[in-house]
């Protein structure tokens, strides 16, 4: 197998990435074979999952441009993944020169691209480190340089903790992220369900044992058991709901069936 002249030393290209997979939905170029085999796969059972990243991405962004409005101007987007076109830096440097946003993940592949996409931007950076492991984040020397956390902050914990199994204790790390924030900041956070898909359960069941395979599991939640990461916070309005009901630009009804795939929310920290 060819190793890419942009994959970084010492990345086992056999293996699939959810960070890459994610990647080749959205149309990207930094995934290997390996990923796109594996995408295909989960495809065969949920054709439309390229629309439920496209329905991340636009609440994302819809997500930035509230905090921004609302004097929230920096940004810790925790499982970054990826840079593509239209993300988090690009959308809070068009809504105000002041924005920060560092970006994490423990993928070498998105933490590379991530790197040489933020060249010569000093308002962005990147650090590799587990949403596992709160303290390596908010003790990080690169977040104390780039942001003030004792200012507001938006947490974006966008399409992640559906990979962190329930034995990591995943509402424990929000929880201890949370408490690293002053009050104000926010969380944005989009998850996984069962409900909203427009497939029955047992074959949507099928992808997520697409991801299984690859031992990258995907943990799909109920609202409810979702609702939990959010202790701590108010809700904004509208609440936790399907990803194309929170202030959208469009009509949720021109949206495809597949973009109502599990839920979104913001929260402002008491």
């Amino acid at each position: 197998m060819e190793r890419p002249a942009w994959a970084p030393p010492g990345i086992d290209i056999s293996m699939p990435s959810v960070s890459r997979i994610y990647d080749y939905y959205l149309g990207g170029s930094h995934n290997f074979e390996v990923d796109r085999q594996a995408a295909r796969k989960a495809m065969e059972h949920m054709p439309g999952l390229p629309k439920v990243m496209q329905a991340n991405r636009a609440f994302m962004r819809r997500a930035v441009r509230y905090a921004m409005a609302h004097g929230v101007t920096q940004f810790l987007d925790i499982g970054s993944g990826i840079p593509t076109f239209g993300n988090v830096h690009e959308v809070a440097l068009r809504a105000g020169d002041e924005a920060r946003v560092m970006y994490v993940d423990h993928d070498p592949v998105a933490v590379a691209h991530s790197k040489a996409v933020l060249d010569g931007c000093d308002r962005a950076g990147v650090i590799t480190a587990d949403l596992r492991k709160p303290q390596d984040i908010l003790g990080s020397p690169e977040v104390g340089a780039l942001l003030d956390l004792d200012r507001p902050t938006a947490l974006l914990l966008v399409a992640v903790l559906h990979f962190v199994e329930d034995a990591y204790d995943p509402c424990a790390a929000v929880a201890e992220l949370r408490d690293g924030l002053a009050p104000g900041s926010l969380i944005v956070l989009t998850h996984a369900s069962y409900e909203g898909i427009p497939v029955p359960p047992e074959q949507a069941g099928r992808t997520v044992g697409v991801y299984k395979d690859i031992r990258n599991p995907l943990i799909m939640r109920s609202r409810d058991e979702i609702a939990r990461f959010f202790e701590g916070y108010d809700m904004v309005e509208p609440g936790l709901v399907p990803m194309p009901h929170w202030r959208p630009d469009t009509a949720p009804e021109e949206e495809d069936p597949y973009s109502f795939s599990g839920f979104a929310g913001v929260g402002r920290k008491r």
